[in-house]
């Protein structure tokens, strides 16, 4: 397993720019507080001096996906006021995958595959939380680095004779799956709270890590390590979950007609990500501002406020993606980002460059290759792309201005299509229907 940042976690000097209890007040404000432990003792621990706050994330990817970006976020918000974290990267609890509140068994995945998961996500989780600049406040570990030293008599004896199964049953998440006579729960999976709890344990004696945090379904597995920490080190640690974030009609949030909305490029291109957040709907943005934006709760409630005085389109969509595109992917892409949302809006691409394009064709707009060798006339590829339904259509559509090439009216058919940047064509129906051409063998 990759060994991540061994030395024990060192607290920095403890200056934040207000106490820690009104940061807990703006987290409730800003609705991020799903569930804590002993609230009122967690605001005075927070408050006597620098604490160690962690939060883990399972590698069941080569990337995290928005959905760790609130608890990643969280952490920040930590460490700005003026404390210490820990993310915490699964290297031995990602060879098993939590089951809290899943409808069937994870698939097992070879440990190969998921020590280069770690590998990438410790890449990932270092840029999103500036490790490399915040030494003494971001740190890095790998749970396989202690489990991997545990054997099984220790780990029954230890730690097993410390839990309930009465009690462990009884957890929802637990009580879920066994309510499902299809699937059921292994006991690979029920040992998965064991594990987790080990881990704040572990933390707690080696990094004085006192407080947790996580995804509300995590609530179980956190405060079974909340009394295995008092059991073993005979200390107080507290736990806090966010909320399960959701669309205005109930709907889970960050999936889309295409999948899931990764942080890594190679997976959804900063164009896409950008879009993501520019489409969210107004019923949602100043509640996805409060979760997601480091804008203060005034700042947000003083765009609310402009933007149900102004005639004209909200503001509050376009801060939201261009904060969290240039915090994922950096200021460059962010304004490639822009570059292309303006090419596709005014149809002038002469602009774009290569790589902008390679956006576009990776998830931007609907592709279709086409060999160099073929020269198709517009109405047929009107039709293959399917911005037609019949060559009939497509004619009628040319004839009528209805199509454009590379944002210039066509009034005739044509095969002879001038190509952007050598390869690329954009075809678009109407004002919002586009489609990309890709002329070559490459891919």
């Amino acid at each position: 397993m990759p060994e991540v940042d061994p030395q024990p976690v060192k607290h920095s000097n403890f200056t934040p720019s207000c106490s820690t209890n009104d940061l807990l007040h703006e987290l409730n404000q800003r609705g991020l507080i799903a569930q804590q432990s002993d609230a009122v003792a967690l605001g005075e621990h927070l408050n006597q001096e620098p604490r160690v706050i962690y939060c883990g994330f399972d590698p069941t990817a080569g990337s995290l996906h928005i959905g760790h970006l609130v608890p990643l976020l969280m952490l920040r918000r930590f460490k700005e006021a003026g404390h210490s974290v820990v993310a915490l990267l699964g290297g031995a609890t990602g060879m098993i995958g939590d089951p809290s509140f899943k409808a069937s068994e994870r698939s097992l995945n070879e440990a190969a595959t998921v020590n280069g998961w770690v590998s990438d996500l410790q890449r990932q989780v270092g840029n999103l939380l500036d490790a490399k600049s915040n030494r003494q406040q971001v740190h890095l570990l790998n749970n396989a680095d202690w489990m991997s030293k545990l054997d099984l008599f220790t780990f029954l004896r230890d730690i097993g004779k410390h839990f309930s199964v009465n009690a462990m049953i009884a957890k929802d998440s637990v009580k879920q799956r066994l309510a499902r006579p299809d699937q059921g729960l292994s006991f690979t999976e029920f040992a998965y709270s064991l594990l987790q709890s080990y881990d704040f344990a572990v933390l707690n004696k080696e990094h004085a890590c006192t407080v947790q945090i996580g995804g509300n379904d995590q609530w179980g597995n956190i405060t079974s390590g909340i009394d295995l920490t008092r059991r073993l080190n005979r200390q107080q640690v507290f736990g806090l979950t966010l909320p399960l974030i959701t669309k205005a009609d109930g709907t889970k949030f960050g999936k889309t007609e295409t999948g899931t909305i990764w942080l890594d490029a190679a997976k959804t291109s900063p164009y896409a990500f950008y879009q993501f957040w520019l489409n969210t709907a107004d019923t949602d943005v100043y509640r996805f501002l409060r979760y997601y934006s480091l804008r203060s709760v005034a700042e947000i409630e003083d765009i609310e406020h402009q933007d149900s005085n102004r005639a004209a389109k909200p503001i509050a969509q376009r801060l939201l993606a261009s904060e969290l595109t240039e915090r994922v992917h950096g200021k460059a892409e962010l304004m490639a980002a822009e570059r292309i949302s303006q090419a596709l809006f005014c149809g002038d691409f002469s602009q774009l460059s290569l790589s902008e394009f390679a956006q576009l064709e990776q998830d931007g707009i609907p592709l279709t290759r086409i060999q160099d060798f073929e020269s198709p006339m517009l109405s047929r590829l009107l039709v293959e792309t399917g911005l037609a339904s019949s060559l009939r259509q497509a004619r009628e559509l040319i004839a009528n201005g209805a199509i454009a090439v590379n944002g210039a009216q066509i009034s005739s058919d044509t095969h002879e299509l001038p190509r952007l940047q050598q390869h690329y064509v954009i075809l678009r129906r109407g004002k919002k229907h586009f489609h990309l051409l890709k002329f070559g063998n490459q891919r």
